[in-house]
């Protein structure tokens, strides 16, 4: 079998789909990893898809230059964010100067990557995603947005955005700002659709999916949970202990201090600011670039020191990818094999699954409220 890459460190990212003259590559989505396969009947031996893809080539990466955490200005903005709405603030203010924005958005039962032009167009940028999004067709719209004169934002994960310089080449690199976004890992979209057809949840007939506001980690179908207001799920329950991830995310080299990007956001663990601040949402920024301080500097953001060693502390991706639990396999042999997802989550995690089963009964009876 032919490969654009090492078997298993597959991102996903299609850079090499989209370069390829022939169609001759196929993103093989393994439930458990990616790999990029080559059709060797219809493969010229041009050798584009090889020669665009990052985990080919010499990744450069750059020192952070300033460190800050803070938030939007816009309290809605802020209130209705996962963390501090700094990406939106962002975003918001890149489309007020002519610029175009590229990032990912739930639409007709995908995560996708779209285009935004508008302050109301960015609002479907809004809150994390946590599953692999589909980069499908933006590389060569980016890079014609380029060529024609405009600026474009791409927000991503850093290896998506790695993929989009890769893609684009030095020469247009003036007009691409990019932010990326710190990431723990992130699991097939096949994950996400084994557990919510359990629920007798079709994922291509929502409307909208959510994973986490100011005081949930769970997935949420627009406003109603999937199970309980307050309880944790056992897709985030797999999520949170790192089991559900690809491959390639254990060996991810972008978990450290050195950045692909203009900006880099996260949440400001471990910040020093007082509790109530903390409910309501700060984000950890870390800039680059010339390019950052531009965008930072046109932004409505409430910006303030901190402190980097203790921001490195509490976010373990700036110094080492997640790691791979022993039970991820068994999680992987038994989904694959069609057991029931909360079952297998049930037995990998008991201890977790029982206090969030007590905690939803309290919850139900009233005696705990939901928060």
């Amino acid at each position: 079998m032919k490969t654009v890459c090492t078997k298993d460190n597959c991102t996903g990212c299609m850079a090499c789909v989209e370069s390829c003259p022939k169609n001759a590559i196929k993103i093989v989505d393994e439930l458990d990893s990616y790999n990029a396969i080559i059709n060797e009947e219809q493969c010229v031996n041009c050798d584009l898809c090889r020669k665009v893809c990052q985990n080919n080539r010499n990744v450069k990466f750059t020192q952070p230059i300033m460190w800050k955490q803070g938030w939007a200005r816009d309290t809605l903005v802020r209130s209705s964010s996962s963390s501090g709405g700094v990406a939106q603030a962002i975003e918001r203010a890149f489309v007020r100067t002519g610029g175009i924005v590229c990032s990912c958005a739930f639409e007709k039962g995908t995560f996708g990557f779209m285009f935004a032009e508008s302050e109301k167009e960015v609002e479907k940028f809004k809150g994390s995603k946590y599953v692999k999004s589909n980069p499908s067709g933006i590389y060569k719209k980016i890079k014609e947005y380029l060529i024609a004169g405009r600026k474009v934002l791409f927000v991503g994960l850093p290896c998506q955005v790695e993929a989009v310089k890769c893609y684009v080449g030095e020469k247009l690199d003036n007009s691409l700002y990019t932010v990326d976004l710190i990431c723990h890992g992130s699991p097939s979209p096949k994950v996400l659709d084994m557990f919510l057809a359990q629920y007798d949840i079709d994922t291509p007939k929502l409307s909208d999916i959510q994973f986490r506001n100011k005081n949930n980690f769970a997935v949420r179908e627009g406003t109603s949970y999937i199970v309980q207001k307050g309880v944790l799920d056992k897709y985030s329950i797999s999520f949170l202990n790192s089991i559900s991830y690809t491959e390639n995310c254990y060996h991810c080299q972008y978990a450290n201090i050195m950045r692909v990007s203009d900006i880099t956001l996260g949440d400001s663990w471990g910040s020093n600011l007082d509790i109530q601040e903390q409910r309501k949402g700060i984000s950890l920024i870390l800039n680059q670039t010339q390019k950052g301080k531009e965008l930072l500097e046109q932004s409505e953001l409430e910006l303030m020191d901190v402190e980097l060693n203790r921001a490195i502390e509490h976010n373990h991706q700036l110094r080492h990818p997640s790691i791979k639990p022993n039970t991820r396999e068994i999680f992987f042999g038994e989904i694959k094999n069609g057991k029931n997802f909360n079952a297998i989550v049930r037995k990998l995690y008991p201890k977790q699954s029982a206090k969030q089963l007590v905690k939803m009964l309290l919850i139900k009876a009233k005696i705990m409220g939901g928060v």
